[in-house]
């Protein structure tokens, strides 16, 4: 792909300044750190504990490798040996990864770079011709004119080669002592080596290795890191912002950066599996990879970011290709002086509409393009004319459905649904923000309207109009045939109605307290709902709490847990009732969606699979709480109500998703309705937190002179009533040898898009878990044979497992798929299965990154700087995460482990009693004095308390769409020391291998394949497990 300079004039790339300290340059691979002695805790380290009290010390034994800027695990930076400071944040290109060795420039004609320059020059006719001085000229191998000769091609001419030549490495370079023969470089990368993460852009990039020494032994030091990938980029992201242009390959999804858009849309939208892909479909065949698109159109922004711009062209509409239909973008070039623009996607020359014309400089560039967004920035939206109306838009209708039977009574379940939703529409008393017109923030925007319904065995509808003293309340009895028995006053606008809806909220608990049916009718509920909603579309949210075993569509204790051969039987993991498909597939055409709450009691079956199905086929979402106890997740419940609530949400949504000519798509995978392969996806609500995967195929060869493209429009309406399309454009580069492409695979995308094709595969086939996991494990050997097969330049001894170094934690990932609820052998609820399964299908990026790897933090050796900002960058200053494993935790040891689901606080059994103290008061002095039910931490005036709730609050700014709220897990003492075991997801345990042993595990496997001698597992299946290719339709 070209580089930045070469398509816009906004920039020029990184600035190389050969006198900085931080410059970015490659840094010598860390090299092992010898053992230091363990430091045990002084009592003077912050709580004064007497000395029968310390802290124990931390496990011996060799500190693991690391990066410059962090301490080894359990050791603090005040203790790093002197002589090696760290030399600051570590760009991403400057990962150096574990690899050894690093090699200098090879990019030699073949490299696919060299004549395809000017060709590309007349393609892309906006381009600047002329490189302004100093930037990096065309990224052909060949140094620029008037360049001094150097030994180096990647060496910045204005440095003389000796500069820096062989000399010993100075303490600024990094924390490690240079490896002993590997050929270092310390040349100022070029902005394209620069877009790859490991920083190498030669034609052999700098493979990762775990060697098996020994019988199959592998150390687990030499084991790619997962929290060491996401720590060491999350440190230069906090002072630089994200070019997406420029740097070709995002960073991991876990990190919070800001993105600035350069016409290409931020990955927060939309991730490639591959930012370069191969010309033909043979080539990524060799790679084994799929080409896949995540898109999470909705994705919120962070603070500093742009916000999306909203275009209105009036009734005309947003100008369009008149052959695809692809919408006005970055892309698209102006020829004829103006009169006409070439669609990238299709490349038809169409004719500029009259209002849109401008005249183009001598280069082809329009002389408006920088006052015009949608010809500079990747993510825009368009505020669409009537055409693309399927009724007239209004503002978005709530309806808070809720269960008034006798088991939410009981469990409270009632009482808290009722105080989130209270808190969701007007926020707790205390906090209410104002405006600048010291009015009151609304949570909903303006237009949108709420209306409230109860149900057991009859479905209650409720008159909150503001002229009303106090609700009023119509049962409807007929559940046969649901129908609406007001016609107005059901949806108010919450602000004018606020008096009579708080009323009705607080003595909802004691209208229900006398009356007790215990079997809910949802059913006819649900009708009834659509019905209110028929009109104008919406969003339902609605609680449940018992099996709706009443009325039409009741549903029946299928799954008794007795499973015979220890997996569940498929039929399960769906629903085969017609009338809940049915009412699905309505919801969708009227543009409904529903979220539900779900709260099974003591653990009982609520058949998410049938009920679930209605959320996740509508593009709404389950809240599960498999054992819900009001004092402990009552927080919980109110935070994902209101996160349910306010998160950016539009409804009546169609989508859309385009590529270049020579590629195709195979198939889609997330919450919605398709009616037929190649029509749009019909979407009930979408919102901010979901996502789907798309995966593509070949039907002819790309040109590698070109770029390929990719446009995702989601036609939808905002809550505020608004028919808008939001437009997100992806750029990729082509290159003939499908070895380029390795040094550009985004390994978040590639698991996620693997998941969601997983997640579908168990859904809609006749496959089974077993098969699921066989063909995760098929994959990942073939995805690291073929790296060894055919990409491979020099040659490694056969006891060497090779990875790429863009896929170095990639095995993790997966075996941590193979160990999640939805695919894991042995005993697990249908329920919880079936719902972890569409969790993974509709979750984005980040949130499933955390799902599969933990975030697990210690809290018991916290610096006294981290958990509060930082002077120099105002950022909040997080402690380094380790990994999850047991071997990890130190005698005395707190840790947090955060999924995104839920969040776990873990006491050891001797931790100090002045810890607990710091944490929870004075009073607590053992583990025993604590509440098992405590879901926050109070607030206390002592330094840990503080660090402590600073640093939680920072991981609620970095997950999905669940609430966080902390769970304690005493060892010996609370349940949830089992799901703690669980999350450590690199030791043995959900009936699967420890990480050492699944890599070597993977290692024999390619080795057979190697060899020829290789049995596919999965090849009862025809192989088709292996490609995905069963996902596609019968006449595909």
């Amino acid at each position: 792909m070209t580089d930045y300079s070469m398509y816009h004039a906004l920039g020029q790339g990184e600035n190389l300044d050969p006198n900085d300290l931080n410059r970015t340059v490659r840094p010598a691979a860390p090299q092992f750190q010898p053992p230091t002695a363990p430091n045990p805790y002084q009592p003077g380290a912050g709580y004064n504990a007497p000395p029968g009290q310390q802290y124990p010390p931390p496990m011996g034994g060799p500190a693991p490798a690391q990066s410059p800027g962090y301490a080894p695990y359990g050791q603090h930076p005040a203790q790093q040996q002197a002589g090696f400071s760290p030399a600051g944040p570590i760009s991403p290109a400057d990962d150096g990864g574990l690899a050894a060795q690093m090699g200098g420039m090879s990019l030699g004609a073949d490299s696919g770079y060299g004549t395809a320059r000017r060709k590309k020059k007349d393609r892309h006719a906006y381009h600047q011709v002329d490189a302004p001085v100093g930037s990096s000229q065309a990224f052909n191998g060949i140094p620029p004119a008037g360049t001094p000769a150097t030994g180096y091609l990647n060496s910045n001419p204005v440095l003389s080669p000796g500069q820096f030549g062989s000399g010993g490495i100075t303490p600024q370079m990094g924390q490690f002592p240079a490896p002993a023969n590997s050929p270092f470089n310390p040349m100022p990368a070029s902005p394209m080596e620069f877009a790859a993460r490991g920083g190498v852009m030669d034609a052999t990039p700098s493979p990762t290795v775990v060697s098996a020494s020994g019988q199959n032994k592998v150390s687990p030091e030499d084991m790619p890191s997962v929290p060491l990938s996401r720590d060491s980029v999350q440190q230069y992201f906090l002072n630089n912002l994200y070019p997406t242009f420029e740097r070709l390959v995002p960073p991991p999804a876990t990190v919070s950066f800001a993105a600035f858009d350069q016409g290409n849309s931020s990955p927060k939208f939309a991730r490639l599996s591959m930012t370069n892909i191969p010309a033909t479909g043979e080539g990524l065949r060799s790679t084994a990879l799929p080409l896949g698109l995540l898109l999470q159109p909705l994705a919120p922004l962070q603070a500093g970011e742009l916000a999306i711009p909203v275009l209105d062209f009036g009734d005309v509409g947003p100008p369009r290709c008149h052959r695809c239909r692809a919408y006005i973008n970055p892309f698209m070039m102006f020829r004829a002086g103006g009169n006409k623009f070439v669609c990238n996607l299709c490349t038809y020359a169409n004719d500029t509409p009259p209002e849109y014309f401008c005249a183009t400089s001598p280069q082809g560039v329009r002389v408006d393009r920088d006052q015009r967004p949608e010809l500079t920035r990747g993510t825009v939206e368009f505020v669409v004319p009537k055409e693309y109306w399927t009724k007239e838009p209004v503002g978005m209708r709530y309806l808070f459905v809720i269960d008034v039977t006798q088991e939410s009574f009981n469990k409270g379940f009632l009482e808290s649904f009722c105080d989130g939703i209270l808190g969701a529409i007007y926020g707790a008393e205390d906090d209410e923000e104002k405006d600048e017109n010291g009015e009151v923030k609304r949570k909903i925007p303006a237009g949108a309207k709420v209306g409230f319904v109860t149900f057991d065995k009859e479905v209650h509808f409720y008159n909150v109009s503001p002229a009303l003293e106090q609700a009023q309340m119509m049962i409807m009895p007929d559940i046969e045939d649901p129908f609406v028995p007001l016609s107005d006053g059901l949806f108010v606008d919450p602000y004018e109605s606020r008096s009579v809806i708080t009323s009705l909220l607080t003595r909802l608990p004691q209208m229900f307290s006398q009356i007790k049916n215990p079997e809910p009718a949802l059913l006819s509920t649900l009708n009834s709902a659509i019905a209110a909603l028929e009109k104008t579309g919406g969003k339902i949210f609605c609680s449940l709490s018992a099996l709706p075993t009443w009325g039409p569509g009741r549903l029946f204790l299928r799954d008794d847990g007795k499973h015979p051969g220890g997996e569940p039987d498929k039929k399960l993991f769906s629903t085969e009732h017609p009338a809940w498909r049915k009412i699905a597939e309505k919801m969708v055409s009227l543009g409904v969606g529903v979220d539900f709450f779900m709260a099974a009691p003591s653990g009982g079956y609520l058949d998410i699979a049938t009920t679930g199905y209605v959320a996740s086929t509508t593009g709404g979402e389950t809240f599960y709480y498999p054992n819900f106890v009001a004092p402990r997740d009552n927080t919980r419940l109110s935070l994902e109500i209101k996160h349910a609530v306010t998160r950016e949400t539009g409804y009546q949504a169609l989508m859309k998703v385009r590529c270049s000519n020579g590629l195709q798509i195979s198939a889609y995978h997330g919450n919605f309705i398709q009616h037929t392969f190649g029509a749009d996806l019909e979407i009930g609500v979408v919102d901010a937190d979901k996502a789907l995967g798309v995966t593509f195929s070949y039907d002819g060869k790309l040109d590698s002179k070109l770029d390929a493209h990719f446009q995702a429009a989601l036609l939808y309406t905002t809550a505020s009533g608004q028919r808008r399309v939001r437009c997100l454009n992806i750029i990729a580069g082509v290159s003939d040898n499908p070895k380029d492409s390795l040094k550009f695979i985004d390994q978040d995308a590639v698991y996620t898009i693997l998941a969601k094709e997983a997640s579908t595969k168990l859904a809609t086939t006749s496959s089974t878990l077993k098969d699921i996991r066989l063909g995760l494990t098929e994959k990942t050997i073939d995805i690291l044979a073929g790296y060894r097969k055919n990409f491979l330049s020099q040659s490694h001894p056969p006891g060497q497992l090779v990875m790429p170094e863009r896929l170095k934690e990639f095995s993790m990932y997966m075996l941590s798929m193979i160990k999640c609820r939805a695919f894991k052998g042995g005993s697990e609820t249908t329920d919880r299965r079936v719902h972890e399964m569409r969790l993974i299908r509709s979750m984005g990026a980040l949130e499933l990154s955390l799902y599969l790897y933990p975030r697990m933090i210690p809290l018991h050796n916290l610096q006294p700087e981290d958990g509060f900002p930082d002077e120099k960058t105002g950022h909040l200053r997080m402690p380094p995460s380790v990994r999850t494993s047991f071997s990890r935790v130190e005698p005395g040891g707190v840790y947090i482990v955060d999924n995104g689901q839920q969040c776990l606080l873990w006491f050891h059994a001797q931790t100090s009693p002045n810890l607990i103290a710091d944490l929870f008061g004075e009073d607590k002095t053992n583990l025993q004095a604590l509440d098992a039910y405590t879901s926050t931490l109070p607030m206390l005036q002592t330094h840990l308390n503080a660090q402590v709730r600073n640093i939680i609050e920072f991981l609620r700014t970095m997950r999905g769409s669940k609430g966080l709220t902390i769970q304690l897990a005493r060892q010996g003492i609370d349940g949830a020391e089992f799901e703690f075991a669980r999350m450590l997801v690199e030791d043995r345990n959900n009936e699967a291998q420890s990480y050492v042993d699944w890599l070597v595990h993977i290692h024999k496997g390619v080795q057979l394949e190697l060899a020829g001698q290789r049995k596919r597992e999965d090849a009862g299946e025809g192989g088709a497990l292996s490609t995905f290719t069963g996902l596609r339709p019968s006449y595909w």
